[in-house]
């Protein structure tokens, strides 16, 4: 069988989200606050693609970090805006993460990443948490002003690689980017970050693992790859 081009989400798929806690803690006396900023923050960039207005990625962050305090009656400056983005451009990798990408190349998969982040951000993130070089190319949802989960930003990657949809499969830890995907015609690896779980209806991924070493031994044996 014909092994698919991988291609990853990279926020909390690749990097670790709980890193922000401290920059949420600070500035709202609560760490679960940056849970509730994620949330929003995927919710509004997926409802300004729907309703056809494109802003960057690191742009919503801020703004909807702003919203969110607005509502708590909390003040915040462009130094906590500009902390925000120096925390979130700098998050390490998942402890598992290297290694299980260098087992994937390894095993004779092409990998590449696909993200609402602008390519300059993603790049940092990566070439800060080592693993940039693992990656054959980087995408960002930015080439297409669109964001994931639309059909679009999946149909970037494709025609960027000249490869049909079911030579794909996406792996992330968010189950709107796995239904995106899956959509599309890809197929979708789930990982089950804390905080993230299967969802029960629409499209599902045809893998689910605990953490990206789980899938990647999943996608090895699935495709009897050299592993």
């Amino acid at each position: 069988m014909a092994l698919p081009l991988i291609v990853f989400d990279v926020n909390e798929t690749l990097l670790d989200l709980e890193t922000m806690e401290p920059v949420f803690a600070r500035i709202f006396g609560d760490k679960s606050a940056m849970r509730l900023w994620f949330a929003n923050f995927i919710m509004y960039s997926a409802s300004l693609t729907v309703a056809g207005c494109y802003v960057p990625f690191t742009d919503i962050g801020a703004a909807v970090m702003k919203m969110l305090a607005d509502t708590r009656g909390i003040s915040i400056d462009e130094a906590d805006k500009k902390e925000l983005t120096e925390k979130f451009s700098t998050m390490p990798p998942h402890k598992e993460v290297p290694a299980a990408l260098r087992k994937l190349r390894a095993a004779g998969f092409r990998l590449f990443t696909l993200t609402d982040n602008l390519l300059e951000v993603q790049t940092r993130q990566l070439t800060n948490g080592g693993i940039v070089d693992l990656f054959e190319r980087r995408f960002s949802a930015d080439g297409v002003k669109h964001h994931k989960p639309s059909r679009q930003a999946y149909g970037y990657v494709e025609q960027e690689l000249g490869a049909k949809p079911s030579e794909f499969c996406l792996i992330a830890c968010h189950t709107w980017d796995t239904l995106g995907a899956v959509a599309a015609g890809w197929e979708a690896a789930l990982i089950k970050r804390p905080g993230n779980d299967v969802l029960g209806v629409g499209p599902q991924p045809q893998v689910v693992g605990d953490n990206l070493d789980d899938v990647a031994d999943q996608l090895i044996r699935r495709y009897g790859a050299n592993g």
